[in-house]
């Protein structure tokens, strides 16, 4: 008799299908102890001791796990198979100590895929927990306590509106921030290209590009412009051409290695749009339901009976040619291979996604990417056949160059190919086929175009790109890529805008701050070293307090430097450091920093209580011109100086203009007087570009809130205007909530009164229709409904609601995950959860009476402290997270 524990009810629930009856299954709900969020729970001074606290959440777990123990003799951890895994068990193994007691049994066990073949070998060959494994975990925790618990802190004093640092998130940060100021930096460069339309003598057209002007082979920059370009047309109309030679080669592309964490990420995030936490959510779901095997890896080799199977599959879903001579075999590349488990693929070759069954539409979509990559890394290579055609004239001084290929065999492109993560059409692109050409033949010119084009800068990150590139450099592994990236949007450093990563004020000064005091610790070399060692502690390389020592005596000195920091110190040297991007250099050679409003005050960086960053004048409260940090992109110049961009008069001849401010652009009308200090104006909506806003679109805005007619019940005026929540209607003392900024202009009066009656019908007590009925409670019976409210949609079951997470759509929420969410939510208690706290008269007088007799004075370091842990609390759970 044994029980068995695991991370989550889902995995629970695929277990306990493949072991017999004497087994008890249960989950731990994932981690049971952490740090609490105050001084001292790693304790630097004696030996880096940590004090563990086990979660509110997870006593219940543990008490359960406790219970089932009474009866059983042997306890198996059966948690993840890396390093966080095994972190779980030993935790458990160490909270449940008392119950184990003598006369049971513990032992652990690992498997990659959750089959029964590999569950029952698992089972039948236990191990000790590993302790190497678990002191990289205890050093990543304490580095991550220490670094998040001591730096955050110095944010908040020195830098207002921070929120906090961690380890592997300020560098990651940093990439994102420096790929802005290599765009903001970039200066376009003109370059030209001329092509020509020619046609062999039996009428067959094709395309040439440009490549030698007078008998010089041309560089990139070489055509400057349009009377360098027009010149190159000429000469190539003046002259015959004819074929000088037709060389075709044959080549091959082989097949993409199976995938890992980070190409699992990146390629999902390239073809649907996916963030890196919902496709290691929608992977996790498929893993624990046993349709691939573990998900967090930075292995590429394949099992060799896997290898096997996917060619069997191969061979009879394609045929003998297909398959390659002899099994591919990939090693991986990266720096650092520590959780080097075998590659992401399916546990059952034949089983393709249209067999599923019981998975919701985007972990369908992720197991179909999976197997066919999985299937292609095993087939034969495509041949090809590339073709150049190089043209030219009689004399040499003009010759242009065709290329095209043609497919021979398909190979591993029948099931897959791999997506680009910015695609741009290169000159010179060999994809389309030629038709017969024949050395020596006259070429027939029948167009001849230049085109004009300007170099790009760099692109933003996608999460996708910037998990490749945290990959390259060393930074992070693959149990925390989806953690860092969302965290750091979660602190509002950096937003998403049509999948790309876009800093932040708040982003851009956390990074100025910490690269200006803190610099060693956001160096990438710094962080990529600190994972080797770790990596090198979890081998039994590396002593994990000797590792912990070196960094804290360092990182400490670090933090007291800081100490005697002013802000105003502070600001001057992120000032300094971001200058120029802030101020860039005018064409008229004058002071960039010189106020364009007073003429005599200088520009300097300024925070506002709110955190964010803006440039105001020092001539200020005389001079009240400011204008937002995000205004000096691209170069600096938003196209508004500091009287704002006019776009017209209204109908009584009062100024129309676009201006940018510290909360970014607007639109105002009228100018600042005595009579005037302060003019009409709305800031532009979220989605509205500066360069969009005209006339018409500046005087709607401003002319809100508008009237849409008296409400046909009692006559009072209905009102659509938008306000510090977003769009709204109104009516009376009545607000209700409009989807979308556009509807405010458009909204007529049947839709208004529809959105109001939907507000005042949530009421208490009042009935909602849900958006969708998922069906019956499988275990506790009752409806669970999908429904829309104040705070967006949310799963009820009774009396308990629970948000749906952010990746998790109305339309694509099972009722298996709806029933995971609210046992979540339920764990939790509290609010939103139908239970009240119960407490017994006597006890609550006792409580009282105990409470008035404390004393009402703290001590200076004592009320230091509890004021930190209390801050720490409120910034978040994920303080100290990577």
């Amino acid at each position: 008799m044994a029980v068995v524990v695991v991370e989550s009810p889902a995995k629970a629930k695929t277990i306990n299908k493949y072991l017999g009856s004497d087994y008890t299954v249960l989950a731990s709900y994932g981690h049971v102890r952490d740090l609490p969020p105050k001084d001292g729970s790693v304790d630097t001074d004696n030996g880096f001791g940590m004090k563990w606290e086990v979660a509110a959440d997870s006593r219940k777990h543990i008490r359960a796990i406790t219970e089932a123990l009474k009866s059983h003799d042997t306890l198996i951890l059966a948690t993840d198979p890396d390093r966080e895994g095994e972190a779980i068990s030993w935790h458990l193994q160490e909270a449940l100590a008392p119950a184990i007691g003598k006369g049971k049994t513990v032992r652990r066990v690992t498997f990659n895929a959750i089959t029964r073949s590999a569950v029952a070998e698992a089972m039948a060959s236990p191990r000790e927990v590993d302790m190497e494994l678990v002191e990289a975990y205890l050093a990543r925790r304490a580095l991550d306590y220490l670094v998040g618990f001591n730096l955050s802190p110095v944010l908040w004093r020195k830098l207002p509106g921070a929120r906090s640092a961690g380890r592997v998130q300020s560098v990651c940060l940093r990439l994102i921030v420096e790929r802005e100021m290599e765009i903001e930096a970039f200066q376009p460069r003109e370059y030209w290209t001329v092509t020509a339309v020619l046609a062999t003598p039996r009428g067959q057209e094709f395309q040439a590009r440009l490549t030698v002007l007078g008998g010089r082979k041309l560089d990139k920059f070489d055509i400057a412009n349009q009377t360098a370009a027009e010149l190159a047309v000429q000469a190539i109309t003046s002259r015959d051409l004819h074929v000088r030679s037709v060389e075709a080669k044959p080549a091959a592309r082989n097949p993409y290695p199976p995938f890992m964490t980070s190409t699992l990420q990146q390629e999902a995030s390239r073809k649907f749009g996916m963030g890196a936490k919902a496709c290691m959510s929608a992977a996790q779901r498929l893993y624990e339901a046993g349709h691939i095997t573990y998900m967090r890896t930075d292995g590429i080799d394949m099992a060799p009976e896997a290898v096997s199977a996917a060619r069997d599959e191969i061979k009879r879903r394609f045929g003998a040619e297909y398959i390659p001579g002899s099994p591919r075999i990939y090693k991986n590349k990266a720096k650092n291979a520590q959780e080097a488990h075998e590659c992401i693929r399916p546990t059952d070759m034949g089983l393709c996604a249209d067999r599923l069954t019981g998975v919701e539409a985007e972990a369908r979509k992720l197991y179909e990417l999976i197997w066919k990559r999985t299937l292609a890394s095993q087939m034969a290579a495509a041949r090809m056949e590339r073709t150049t055609v190089d043209v030219a004239s009689g004399d040499g001084q003009v010759e242009l160059r065709a290329t095209g290929r043609v497919m021979l065999f398909d190979g591993f492109l029948k099931v897959y190919d791999e997506s680009r993560d910015d695609a741009v059409t290169e000159e010179g692109d060999d994809s389309t086929r030629l038709p017969q050409i024949m050395q020596g033949e006259p070429a027939e010119k029948r167009a001849i175009t230049p085109d004009q084009h300007f170099t790009q800068p760099p692109p933003r990150y996608t999460e996708a790109t910037l998990v490749k590139r945290m990959e390259e450099l060393g930074i992070g592994r693959p149990s925390t890529y989806a953690s860092v990236v969302t965290t750091i949007q979660d602190r509002a450093y950096v937003r998403k805008e049509k999948n790309r990563l876009i800093p932040e004020d708040k982003g851009r000064l956390v990074t100025a701050f910490l690269t200006n005091f803190f610099r060693r610790y956001v160096e990438y070399d710094f962080t990529a070293d600190l994972e080797a060692e770790l990596d090198d502690i979890s081998a039994g390389d590396r002593n994990y307090k000797e590792v912990l020592a070196r960094f804290w005596r360092d990182f400490s000195a670090a933090i007291a430097e800081t100490t005697d920091l002013r802000i105003g110190e502070v600001l001057e040297k992120i000032d300094d450091f971001l200058a120029p991007h802030l101020y860039p250099p005018k064409a008229d050679g004058s002071d960039p920093r010189i106020c364009p409003t007073c003429g005599t005050g200088r520009l300097n960086l300024k925070t506002a209580r709110s955190g964010g960053a803006f440039i105001g004048c020092s001539n200020y409260p005389d001079c009240r011109f400011t204008r937002s940090l995000s205004a000096y992109g691209n170069g600096g110049d938003d196209g508004l100086n500091g009287e704002g961009k006019l776009l017209g008069s209204d109908d009584d001849g009062q100024p129309i203009s676009l201006r940018s401010g510290r909360f970014g652009p607007y639109v105002q009308r009228g100018d600042v007087s005595e009579a005037m200090p302060k003019p009409p104006r709305a800031s532009l909506p979220r989605g509205w570009a500066p360069d969009s806003i005209d006339l018409e679109r500046a005087i709607t805005l401003l002319d809100l809130p508008r009237e849409i007619g008296p409400h046909p019940e009692d006559g009072v005026m209905v009102e659509a205007g938008i306000g510090r929540y977003g769009p709204y209607v109104k009516h009376g003392r009545i607000f209700a909530n409009l989807p979308e900024v556009d509807e405010v202009f458009t909204i007529g009066m049947n839709r208004a009164v529809e959105v109001l009656a939907q507000k005042t019908t949530r009421g208490r007590g009042a009935a909602v229709a849900p958006l969708r009925e998922l069906g019956e409670h499988p275990a506790e019976g009752g409806p669970v409904n999908v429904m829309t409210g104040r705070y967006g949609p949310y799963v009820k079951w009774g009396k308990i609601n629970a948000t749906l997470p952010k990746e998790m759509t109305p339309e694509s929420v099972t009722l298996e995950q709806a029933v995971a969410l609210v046992a979540e939510r339920a764990a939790k208690g509290g609010k939103g959860t139908g239970r009240k706290a119960k407490t017994t008269p006597g006890k609550k007088t006792a409580a009282k009476a105990k409470s008035k007799a404390k004393p009402k004075a703290k001590s200076a370091s004592k009320a230091k402290s509890a004021s930190k842990a209390k801050a720490v609390a409120k910034a978040g759970p994920n303080l100290a997270d990577e």
